[in-house]
């Protein structure tokens, strides 16, 4: 038996290592090769599903291949989480998750999935702030006089979230630790039941995504306090950010964003993110996304990661202190 000659066998060693990092171009290059499954955990309607119904459309007609929007609702998000966290790291699963992906990351002691771990955030899609709201009846015109109404009868007052662990309960908490008030958290199934508590006086104010409140505050049901964001909503130019009626440095913003399996190849996640990017160029994306409150807000996977960690370790600190757990 002939073996090859030194020189030959050092380049034949230098091809077969180099074959991984070639088929990993390669793959990122044909990617995807069949139809994207894009797996939401929350419900039919909500703003992760509309958000990644609009990306998969353009992605859809950019890739060739289909984009299929999967609900799985559960658990805080973590039953759809944890099946992407789970499936082939090859990029045809992916997960758009929202500010749930933290809160969940706080208030279960024990997840199937680890939220750093498992999962590779490839990027930040949009931001939209929560907005403060009250009945005229209640006399509070400004957060300023919402605080100083609380502090007048700690215990007595409380607040509507769309549940426990939504981002409005943890804006909710976060507002009542910076304000110093004693308010009890009141849960409900969603924020049309809050913002109807509120407008009769059963509860003394609630906290809510923009988009359900704004009929209520056109028509003078509701009085807008505040948003919960460092700047003020396109939306709502006119309402101070909770930071500008008194409270400095206040910052809670809802949030979604796309991640992987861990272990996508670096690639194919580069490869995404581009394409994330560019849908969210388009003019009529970023309409939409002012109509429901949202603005875009793309991201580089390294900052992506950083801003979950960052906003991870927000909410077990604000969970903690408000005794937050699931139920």
């Amino acid at each position: 038996m002939k073996f090859p000659h030194r020189r030959q066998f050092f380049h034949l060693a230098v091809g077969v290592a180099a074959l991984p990092a070639v088929s990993r171009v390669a793959r990122a290059q044909t990617y995807p090769t069949r139809p994207v499954r894009m797996i939401v955990p929350l419900t039919a309607g909500s703003a992760a599903d509309i958000l990644a119904r609009q990306l998969a459309t353009k992605m859809s007609e950019s890739w060739g291949q289909p984009v299929v929007v999967e609900n799985r609702p559960g658990a805080g998000t973590t039953m759809g989480t944890d099946a992407v966290a789970k499936a082939a790291p090859d990029g045809h699963t992916l997960l758009i998750n929202s500010a749930a992906f933290a809160a969940s990351s706080a208030i279960y002691s024990k997840l199937p999935y680890d939220p750093i771990k498992d999962l590779v955030p490839i990027s930040q899609v949009a931001t939209a702030p929560v907005i403060v709201v009250a009945a005229p009846s209640l006399g509070a015109r400004s957060i300023k006089d919402l605080v100083e109404l609380g502090k007048r009868k700690p215990g007595e007052f409380s607040f509507g979230s769309a549940g426990v662990g939504s981002s409005t309960h943890f804006a909710g908490e976060q507002f009542k630790l910076a304000a110093g008030l004693n308010a009890v958290h009141v849960p409900y199934k969603g924020s049309a039941e809050a913002l109807l508590d509120t407008m009769t006086g059963r509860i003394q104010y609630s906290l809510s995504p923009i988009l359900p409140a704004m009929p209520f505050v056109t028509e003078g049901k509701l009085i807008a306090l505040a948003v919960t964001t460092a700047q003020r909503s396109p939306m709502l130019q006119q309402v101070p950010t909770v930071g500008e009626a008194g409270l400095p440095g206040f910052d809670y913003q809802d949030w979604w964003g796309v991640f992987a399996p861990a272990g996508t190849p670096p690639g194919v996640v580069d490869k995404i993110g581009k394409e994330i990017v560019r849908v969210l160029q388009f003019a009529d994306i970023q309409n939409q996304l002012l109509a429901q409150g949202a603005e875009a807000r793309p991201s580089l996977p390294t900052e992506f990661a950083n801003f979950v960690r960052t906003k991870i370790d927000a909410a077990r600190e604000v969970a903690a202190s408000a005794n937050i757990r699931a139920n």
